[in-house]
């Protein structure tokens, strides 16, 4: 593999525990859950595609954040499935910053999904008679191409900018199960760790304008029933998002060059559970996805 300046051509993931038994135990708690996700997401689009009632805005940027969970988890689980039984968990630096373009790139797409789903629950809130004139489905997809390929870009950005960083030899181990290489101190490290700030910040402070005015909206309708069928449609996306966020300041919000159980356990969070529990929140809190779920299921059960 490609050297860095300071000849580092792989590192050692540390993973999470070095016990024998705890590690077969993870290894088939890891392998359940991904089944999970992967069956349960890949249901979920299958659902909204075969559906025509789900043929809406909403629903088409759900079916987008299932097929990113699909992405994300594909990207990160059978590497950790397979630290779990190998005897070596070495990785090479290309195939380092390789998964690192991808989950960079299928974070971003998280978080400028939830942005555009935000984005429409505000629209069918509080402008609900211009919103099939404004959220239309030439907009969805135009918005979705744009999330798509802006977060390939700053992924690619974000990439090219690490592999030119230096990396002395305590750096060879690396805390995670995944790879998340600790730099050296550079103006390049600067600019990417701001870049990153940004891309989390103006997301999340759309969702937060967008419900803050969802809010206002909400409380000024006169009837109890309007309220509750407000906030219920926003209920599955305001989870997600609470998940989302919550999982990713409690990896990155730590003093520098720590790292701890408590880290561990988010990082899990974020990087296994988070994606299974989606499909479970969209699914199960939602009565037209749970229909949608029986008819596919009962179709394919009469066609074998």
């Amino acid at each position: 593999g490609r050297r860095t300046e300071t000849g580092v051509s792989e590192f050692l993931l540390l993973g999470i525990t070095n016990d024998p038994e705890q590690r077969q135990a993870l290894f088939w708690a890891f392998l359940r859950m991904y089944l999970v996700t992967m069956t349960g997401n890949t249901l979920i689009i299958l659902a909204i595609g075969s559906d025509p009632h789900l043929h809406t805005p909403m629903y088409f940027f759900s079916a987008n954040l299932s097929f990113v969970d699909l992405c994300f988890t594909t990207n990160l689980i059978p590497r950790l499935l397979a630290s779990h039984v190998a005897r070596t968990r070495t990785i090479s630096y290309s195939h380092c910053l390789t998964q690192m373009y991808f989950l960079i790139s299928f974070a971003n797409v998280d978080t400028f999904l939830l942005a555009a789903m935000a984005l429409d629950r505000f629209v069918a809130i509080c402008y609900p008679l211009q919103y099939c004139s404004s959220i239309t489905p030439r907009l969805c997809g135009g918005l979705a191409a744009l999330v798509w390929a802006s977060s390939s870009l700053i992924s690619l950005v974000h990439t090219l900018l690490m592999s030119r960083l230096a990396f002395c030899p305590s750096a060879r181990e690396i805390s995670h199960f995944y790879c998340d290489m600790a730099c050296s101190d550079t103006h390049v490290n600067q600019r990417v760790f701001l870049g990153a700030i940004v891309l989390f910040v103006a997301p999340c402070m759309l969702i937060l304008v967008s419900y803050f005015h969802i809010a206002v909206a909400v409380f000024q309708m006169p009837s109890a029933k309007g309220r509750h069928k407000a906030f219920s449609t926003c209920s599955s996306h305001l989870s997600v998002v609470t998940l989302f966020y919550g999982t990713v300041l409690g990896i990155y919000i730590r003093p520098p060059g720590s790292f701890s159980t408590r880290d561990t356990v988010a990082t899990i969070m974020y990087t296994v559970v988070t994606p299974m529990l989606n499909l479970f929140i969209y699914s199960l809190r939602n009565k037209d996805m749970k229909e949608a779920l029986t008819r596919l299921l009962s179709k394919g059960s009469k066609s074998s």
